[in-house]
Order: C-alpha cells, then structure tokens, then sequence
C-alpha cells in the first residue's frame, strides 16, 4: 500500500490554542497498527501535551512539514502558512459564510488546498462522528458555576484552565454551594449532556421542565430543554422537530415561561438565524425575568439571547450586560446580568478534549485517509479541491467571490 505521511501543524490562531488532533500516544498506537503510515509533528511551545512527551514516544518532530501528504491541526490555518497542493483537516468556519474567514477561504482555493472540514465529517447516515461538543459544555457549566461564586460571593472556584484534568475540575466542584437557584439548559446534543454532567457533579437536582414551571424547591434545581419547550409552530399544530429543522421560520419563541422562572441560563441549543429569537432586549429591560448569570455555551453573537454581545475569551470569560441601557459592564455590577460567552471552551481542558477528539478519528476517519476504507466520508466535508469549491459547497460561490 502506499506510503501516507501525515503532519500535525503548530496550531497559528491568535490566541493559539493548545489542542491536538492525536496525543503522542495516539499517534504511536498509529504507527504500530499501519505500517504504510508515518507521522511528523511540527515542534510547538504551547501544545497541552509537549514536544518532549511525543518524542518519548518515537514521533519525529519537524518544522519542516513539506514531505506530509495530510496536514492536521484543531482551529483555523493562518493564511501565510498554508502549505499549496496539501490536504488539510482543521475547523475552518467558512461553510456558514463566516465573513471573517473568507479571505482564508480564498487563500486555500488559490493555493490548490483540498480542505476538509472536521464539522462536516459524518456517517453514512449524515451523524457527525468527531466534535469537542461534550467538553464545551463541560467547561461552560463549571464556568457558569465559577462565575456564579464569584458574583454571590459564597465560594470560588480554580479557573477551568489552570485545572491539569477533568479530574482535578471535579473535585473543584465540592466547593460549590448554591443557594435556592433555578436552571434552565437548552438543547440536547453533546454540548448539553456535557454540561448536565457538571450540574450532576455538582449536586443539583434535575426536575422535569413542568414541574420546573409550576412547583417550589427548597433546594437548588436545574430542568432540560429540549426544541418543543422553548418554540412552538406559529399555526399552532403540533411540533414536529424535523419540520423544525428545515423550515424554522414558521415557529415562534415559547421560552419565556421558562425563562421567567430561571436564575441562570445555560444555553447549549444549534440555533439558526431563521430560528425565533429566545430573550429580546426588550425582554431583559421590562425587569420581569429573574436572570442574572447567562452561560450561552452556544456563542450566537446578535443571536437569540440579547445578552450576548460579544464572545469572551478564556482569559477574561465574563462581561456584564445591563438590561437598561442593552451595554456592556464590569460582570459582576449590581443590577447587571452576568454573561459568560466563550467561544472556545474545550481549550480549557486541552488534554481531556484531545484525547476524545483523537479517539473518535481513529474509530471513524483514519481508515478513510488511508484508503483502507471509503464510505465517501471525506468527499462529503471537502470544502475545496483542485483549485475550487466541490459540488456539495457551490453554494459558497458568492461568498468566495465576495459578492456577499
């Protein structure tokens, strides 16, 4: 079989995030299982696992990637880096028309890239089969729960990123103590049973969404939301979730009972921008909701939560929102609702999120790249390809162009 040489790239994003696609022992667990295989690293100084810990492990490591047939990283490849004629696997942002990464996109159609896209990477069955969700919604809730000690003042927590491990996160959470709080968490994908497992670590009972409605708790509660409790059909037959999903303009917002009995939102949901909008300014400025912390996990910015201006970043994750005025604050003024928005949250665990993440691409995507199997896996999440978009992303065309 032929020789394949793969190369893991130092992640270029400003700030540089310190995932990987394979652990060092991943990577030698590879080379054992493929003879036809070969890996090199390029060196980084801020990698979660080190150059050191891949050497110990055999792994060649190289600045110069040149001699590599696939390149993998984790986030978005600075354009002047770009290596011509590749193949390349990172998270590029540009299938929704991100206009911030256009010229990104421009640049790997004129350099000749094949760019695959881990977001569109699924089975035959159209399930994605790698993602950093579950860990996003880890290390928003735990930060949801820091951000909630910090503003009552009754306890704090370690930053999520100054945790080794999940393990050492964990046992944070034997510090917190709430006080009679209601959450509510949309959504119910990966992103969602992350963040429930913190609630649950945490010591926080779950109610079922009517009772969360309508009864009293003499102790701190969380309730899940799924798409049928928060929208509803604006004719008002009865919610069918696929229908949902494909023609969301024709739903409306049904969240604010909810809301209206909520403390701290954490928001896990896939919103589209045909969606309904969830909480308007006008919602948060009537002084009617009980809202003061909002954990938006999902990062719509402009979306279906107000609140949530702008992204935040892992150094400085929390921002305060005045419902008043619809500006940002210091987080915890008095009066103002605490937002958290990180829009890069499994970096906060690094060395947990890889090793799952690396994981899912050897059950699922290695055998593809190495042509041991086909199941069109990597045609259905190539992006570009000889010089232009492919068929499934011609949709892209404007936008290349800049015509929109």
């Amino acid at each position: 079989m032929q020789k394949i040489t793969i190369g893991i790239v130092r992640e270029t994003k400003t700030p540089p995030d310190k995932r990987v696609p394979f652990t060092p022992f991943q990577c030698r667990s590879l080379l054992d299982r493929y003879d036809h295989l070969e890996m090199v690293v390029q060196p980084s100084g801020y990698r979660c696992f080190s150059d050191e810990e891949y050497r110990a492990e055999g792994i060649i490591l190289s600045e110069d990637l040149s001699g590599c047939d696939v390149l993998m990283g984790v986030k978005e490849v600075k354009q002047e880096v770009l290596a011509g004629q590749k193949t390349y696997l990172f998270f590029s942002h540009t299938a929704k028309k991100q206009p911030y990464n256009r010229g990104l996109l421009q640049e790997v159609v004129r350099k000749g890239i094949r760019l695959v896209d881990y977001e569109y990477l699924t089975s035959e069955e159209g399930v994605r089969v790698v993602a950093f969700g579950r860990w996003a919604g880890v290390v928003g809730a735990y930060n949801g729960l820091r951000a909630y000690g910090l503003k009552s003042g009754g306890f704090t927590l370690k930053p999520a990123f100054d945790c080794f491990d999940l393990e050492e996160l964990l046992q944070e959470l034997k510090r917190v103590k709430l006080e009679r709080s209601r959450i509510a968490v949309t959504g119910g994908g990966r992103v969602a049973g992350g963040a429930l497992e913190i609630l649950e670590e945490a010591g926080i009972r779950q109610v079922e969404p009517d009772a969360f409605l309508k009864e009293e708790f003499e102790y701190s509660v969380y309730t899940r939301l799924d798409p049928w409790h928060y929208a509803r059909r604006k004719d008002r037959t009865r919610f069918d979730f696929a229908h949902f999903m494909e023609h969301p303009e024709m739903y409306e917002n049904s969240f604010l009972p909810y809301a209206a009995r909520t403390d701290i939102f954490i928001a896990c949901h896939f919103w589209d921008p045909k969606s309904p909008v969830m909480i308007t300014r006008d919602a948060l400025s009537g002084g009617e909701l009980p809202i003061s912390l909002v954990v938006d996990i999902s990062c719509d910015i402009d979306g279906p939560i107000a609140s949530t201006i702008r992204a935040s970043t892992i150094a400085s994750p929390f921002y305060g929102y005045d419902p008043a005025t619809g500006s940002e604050t210091a987080p915890f003024d008095k009066g103002v609702i605490t937002v958290m928005a990180v829009d890069n949250l499994p970096g906060e665990l690094p060395r947990d999120a890889s090793t799952d993440f690396g994981a899912a691409l050897m059950e699922h995507v290695i055998h593809e790249l190495l042509g041991t199997r086909d199941t069109g896996m990597l045609a259905r999440a190539s992006i570009t390809e000889n010089g232009g978009l492919t068929p499934p992303y011609a949709y892209l065309e404007d936008y290349l162009a800049g015509r929109e």
